[in-house]
C-alpha cells in the first residue's frame, strides 16, 4: 500500500515537474580558468570533487586545471573574493591522485611513473597563507607493480599512502603507511589477504582517527568483505562479511557492481547491484551496515528485486520499453539527520568510440529506515548528453544531505531551457519535488558547458557551481547560487 500511495504522489510531482519552475535566487559570478583533463585522466575520475568547503563555514578551496602544467589551489571566501591562489606544478609522467584539506593544510597528492618506478607525493598548501610545502614522497613502488594508493580522512586530518604485492595479478598483500595532517609518520601496517584466495576490487579507506578500513568483493563475485585495522601495534583485526550472491531458483547470481561508503554515523555501509551470471540480467539491490563499535556487528536489509513490475515502472519514468536492466551503476549513499539511508544509481553509457557523447539517463533511488528496512524506492527521470571532451564532468548529478531532505542537482534542458536544475527528495517517503530552475542559462551548443567536478554545498540554500552562460562567450564563471 506504502509503494502504492508514494507512487500515485510521484505521479502528481511529475505532473508539476513538466514546467520545470525557475526559482527565487541571487547569483553571483567570477571569472574562472580550466583546461579539461586529457588522457586517461578523463575516464580515471580520481579526484570527482574539487571544491571542497571549509568547516567553519568562511568559504571553500578549489583545484583547478587551469594549464598543461599543472594545477592550482585557490581559496575562496563566501563572496567569491580570492583569498590566495597557488601553483602545483605537474610534470611529464605526473597525474593526479587526490584532493583534501583540514583546518591546517590542503593536499594535493600526484602519482608519478618512470621506467625507474612509481611514487606518491604530497604537496601541503597552508590554509591561511597559501604557501606550500616542499612535495613529500609518501610511497614508493615498483614500475611493473599495480598502482598505489592514497585515502585522506574526512576531515583531512589523516593521510594513508598504499602499495599492492601480487601474485599473478592476485593481491596477496598490502603495505600502508599512516600520515598525520603535517605528513608526520604515525605508523606502518600490513594486511595479510594470503588466506582469502581470489577477490576483487580491494580499496583502503582512513577514517578520522587513523582507523584503516579495506573493502573486498570476494568469494567469486559472491561476498562483501570489510576488514578493520585499528591503530596501533597490537591491536585485533576484525573481520565482517556477507553473501550478497549464490545460487537463487537455479540462477548464479553474483556481483555486477558495489559501492562501500564511510557515514556521518560512523558506520560503513555497501551497496551492490546483483546480476544472472550467465545473463547479465540485473537481479536485485542488497544493502549492509558494518558497525565496528563494540563487538562488531552486520546489519543485512531485505533485498530489493528487479521484478517485472518495476521494469514497468523504470519504463513509464523514462518513457522507453524497458526489457531489462543495462548500464546502471552505483553512484551515492547518503545518510540523513535521521538516519534514513538513500541509495542511489544511475543509467550512464556511450554512443560509441571514446570520442563520442556520453548520455546519463534516469536515477534509480531507493530509501532505507533507520533499521535498515527499504520503506520506498522512486525513478527520477532525466536525460543528459554530453560532449567527449566533458562526458565525465558534465552531467550526472550532485547530492547533498541537509536535514531529512536530499537535494539533487543536474544539469538538463527542459521545455528547451538549458540550465541547471534542483530537486528534492524527502528521504522519509520517496517523493520528489519538481526540477527547479536555477537561472544560470548554461550554455548548451556541444562545447564544455557546465563542469559537476566544482559543484558543492556552502548550505543548505547556497551552491557553489562552474559553468559557462547562454552568450557569445567560452569563459566558464564560478558561481554562488542562493536560493531564496
Amino acid at each position: 500500500m506504502l509503494q502504492r500511495v508514494l507512487l500515485i504522489g510521484l505521479m502528481g510531482w511529475s505532473l508539476l515537474g513538466s514546467s520545470a519552475p525557475a526559482m527565487a535566487q541571487k547569483v553571483q559570478s567570477a571569472p574562472f580558468s580550466y583546461l579539461p583533463e586529457q588522457g586517461s585522466d578523463r575516464y580515471d575520475m580520481r579526484v570527482p570533487r574539487k571544491t571542497l568547503p571549509l568547516a567553519d563555514g568562511s568559504g571553500f578551496v578549489i583545484l583547478a586545471h587551469q594549464n598543461a602544467g599543472g594545477y592550482a589551489v585557490e581559496r575562496y571566501d563566501t563572496q567569491l573574493k580570492k583569498q590566495w591562489s597557488t601553483t602545483i606544478p605537474v610534470t611529464p609522467g605526473e597525474t593526479l591522485e587526490a584532493f583534501g584539506h583540514g583546518p591546517q593544510q590542503a593536499l594535493v597528492v600526484l602519482h608519478h611513473k618512470d621506467e625507474s618506478g612509481q611514487n606518491l607525493s604530497v604537496i601541503a598548501v597552508n590554509m591561511q597563507s597559501g604557501q606550500k610545502s616542499a612535495t613529500k614522497v609518501v610511497m614508493t613502488a615498483l614500475a611493473r607493480d599495480r598502482r598505489p594508493g592514497v585515502s585522506i580522512s574526512p576531515d583531512g586530518s589523516r593521510l594513508l599512502a598504499f602499495r599492492y604485492f601480487t601474485r599473478e595479478q592476485q593481491v596477496k598483500s598490502i603495505a600502508a603507511t599512516l600520515f598525520d595532517q603535517n605528513l608526520g609518520q604515525l605508523e606502518q601496517k600490513t594486511y595479510d589477504f594470503r588466506d582469502l584466495g581470489d577477490f576483487f576490487s580491494p580499496a583502503v579507506h582512513v577514517a578520522n582517527d587513523g582507523t584503516q578500513y579495506v573493502t573486498l568483493v570476494s568469494d567469486g563475485m559472491k561476498k562483501l568483505t570489510v576488514r578493520r585495522y585499528p591503530t596501533g601495534k597490537y591491536t585485533e583485526i576484525k573481520v565482517l562479511g556477507v553473501p550478497v550472491g549464490g545460487t537463487f531458483g537455479g540462477k548464479p547470481v553474483t556481483i555486477r557492481d558495489a559501492k562501500f561508503s564511510v557515514l556521518n554515523d560512523g558506520s560503513l555501509y555497501a551497496a551492490a547491484l546483483c546480476a544472472d551470471y550467465k545473463t547479465g540480467e540485473y537481479y536485485s539491490l542488497k544493502v549492509v551496515k558494518y558497525d565496528f563499535s563494540g563487538a562488531g556487528d552486520m546489519k543485512f536489509s531485505p533485498e530489493f528485486r528487479f521484478t517485472p513490475a518495476y521494469l514497468t515502472e523504470v519504463g513509464k519514468a523514462s518513457g522507453a520499453d524497458i526489457k531489462r536492466l543495462e548500464d546502471v551503476y552505483l553512484a551515492d549513499l547518503l545518510l540523513t539527520a535521521d538516519k534514513q539511508l538513500v541509495v542511489i544509481a544511475e543509467k550512464h553509457f556511450e554512443e560509441g568510440g571514446s570520442e563520442s557523447p556520453v548520455h546519463a539517463r534516469e536515477l534509480h533511488v531507493f530509501g532505507y529506515n533507520e533499521f535498515g528496512q527499504p520503506t520506498w524506492h522512486n525513478i527520477v527521470a532525466k536525460n543528459q548528453v554530453a560532449p567527449a571532451v566533458d562526458a565525465y564532468t558534465g552531467i550526472g548529478f550532485r547530492a547533498a544531505v541537509f536535514g531529512n531532505t536530499v537535494q539533487l542537482l543536474t544539469l538538463e534542458s527542459i521545455n528547451k531551457k538549458s540550465d541547471l536544475y534542483l530537486r528534492r527528495i524527502n528521504a522519509q517517503t520517496g517523493v520528489v519535488g519538481p526540477p527547479e530552475r536555477l537561472k544560470l542559462n548554461v550554455a548548451d551548443d556541444q562545447q564544455l558547458a557546465y563542469v559537476k567536478d566544482f559543484t558543492a554545498w556552502l548550505g543548505e540554500k547556497t551552491i557553489i557551481g562552474v559553468s559557462r552562460p547562454n552568450k557569445k562567450s567560452s569563459a566558464l564563471q564560478l558561481e554562488k547560487i542562493v536560493v531564496k
